[in-house]
């Protein structure tokens, strides 16, 4: 499985990249792609959109199931990928080149309470038992 060592996670299965300009990115992770299987829609947040962390945000449904996406931090969202409307199965072949969209954090602290690489490995191992 694979985890970027240089991205936060949420416990929700996001993942964050931090960008040169503060902003963050936001995907799910390899490990949520490969539970939901082949995916067929995501429904993204419009630009402009402010999120609370923790509250739904997007749907992405594959062949088997919907699941929710959770705002990893707070902030306004600046840009949505359009690509994704188009193949979203991109998520299946790249889960972290494929971002969902990319949000202004409203305290940057809160990037930082994510889980780290191993935080997040530990995570995954402990609801696999």
């Amino acid at each position: 499985m694979n985890i970027p060592t240089e991205l936060r996670y949420a416990k929700t299965h996001e993942w964050t990249r931090l960008e040169p300009d503060g902003t963050l990115t936001v995907g799910i992770t390899d490990h949520a792609q490969e539970m939901l299987g082949d995916i067929v829609f995501v429904e993204l947040p419009q630009a402009g959109k402010h999120l609370a962390a923790g509250t739904e945000c997007a749907v992405v449904e594959s062949v088997k199931a919907a699941a929710d996406v959770y705002a990893p931090v707070s902030g306004e969202v600046i840009a949505t990928n359009a690509d994704l409307g188009e193949k979203p199965q991109a998520i299946n072949a790249d889960a972290y080149g494929a971002w969902l969209f990319k949000v202004k954090p409203d305290n940057a602290a809160e990037r930082d309470a994510l889980l780290d690489a191993k935080g997040y490995a530990e995570q995954i191992a402990s609801e696999s038992h």
